[in-house]
């Protein structure tokens, strides 16, 4: 029988950080696996990596330090295991490179064969300003209760059937909060992030949308299963002209995810980070 180990590689293992070059530690997930329930199969959008421990040595054996972004498409076969990519970047501390180019495309090269589709990596000094803080835009759900004499709703996982239509017509809405929460499906470790909601759809009930938010608290999902997720679940219950769903994740060893998913290209919004990133 495959335990979750098995299927998941060296995610909740305990593991000794490689001193060498090792490509071959990277750990592909299919895609498919979280999609499989979904309404939705195929996704537009893309899956943003920031790393912060990103290091290597140059010619003369002296260590350089820098921070990183992979952007890997939403339409590739596979996602990455993140503990691999966390002992993968580790493995290259160690290793001489002739420069930053010659990082940043070993790196593109390993995880472009890893996942099988193109992946970019831009590298930043860390004296470059292109990571500085930003803040989620649209209406804060998260105290939308304050004023309303109801409780929110217990759930063992998520439930789509909290989603409410308040008005059968069309609004442009702008929604976030910062209360989504996961939980790793193979540790069963929590993960926190600010979710974000553009949709031209029929018009959502705020309470019981932030209702469904808070029903991913005891889900065990990865961080671009859950978007995908939401995704879906918004299209199937407001059957939107327009969508657009990302989210901020905090970090874990050195990095966080940050999945965006659209449904057209011309809606992809720009990259940010938010404070608790």
């Amino acid at each position: 029988m495959t335990t979750v180990n098995q299927m998941h590689g060296i995610l909740g293992q305990s593991t000794h950080y490689p001193k060498t070059y090792a490509p071959d530690i990277l750990f592909p997930i299919a895609r498919s696996l979280g999609r499989e329930k979904l309404a939705l199969k195929d996704f537009i959008g893309v899956d943003y990596w920031q790393i912060f421990e990103l290091s290597w040595l140059n010619p003369q054996g002296i260590s350089q330090v820098a921070t990183a972004r992979l952007i890997v498409p939403a339409t590739s076969e596979f996602i990455i295991e993140s503990k691999s990519l966390k002992l993968y970047l580790n493995s290259l501390n160690f290793t001489i490179f002739a420069s930053v180019t010659n990082v940043q495309k070993t790196v593109e090269n390993d995880l472009s064969n890893c996942l099988k589709t193109t992946v970019q990596l831009q590298i930043f000094s860390l004296d470059d300003d292109t990571l500085k803080i930003d803040k989620a835009m649209g209406e804060c759900l998260d105290n939308i209760f304050d004023d309303l004499d109801k409780k929110v709703t217990l759930t063992d996982d998520v439930s789509p059937e909290l989603l409410s239509i308040a008005k059968d017509e069309y609004a442009l809405q702008h929604f976030h909060s910062h209360l989504l929460r996961s939980n790793c499906p193979v540790t069963n470790q929590p993960d926190w992030g600010t979710v974000e909601v553009l949709m031209d759809g029929l018009t959502a009930d705020k309470a019981d949308l932030l209702q469904y938010i808070l029903s991913f608290r005891q889900h065990n999902g990865f961080h671009e299963q859950c978007v995908e997720q939401i995704f879906s679940d918004l299209t199937t219950t407001y059957q939107p002209k327009s969508l657009m769903v990302r989210a901020w994740y905090t970090r874990r060893g050195g990095i966080d995810i940050n999945p965006v998913r659209v449904s057209d290209e011309s809606l992809m919004p720009k990259f940010s980070r938010l404070v608790r990133q």
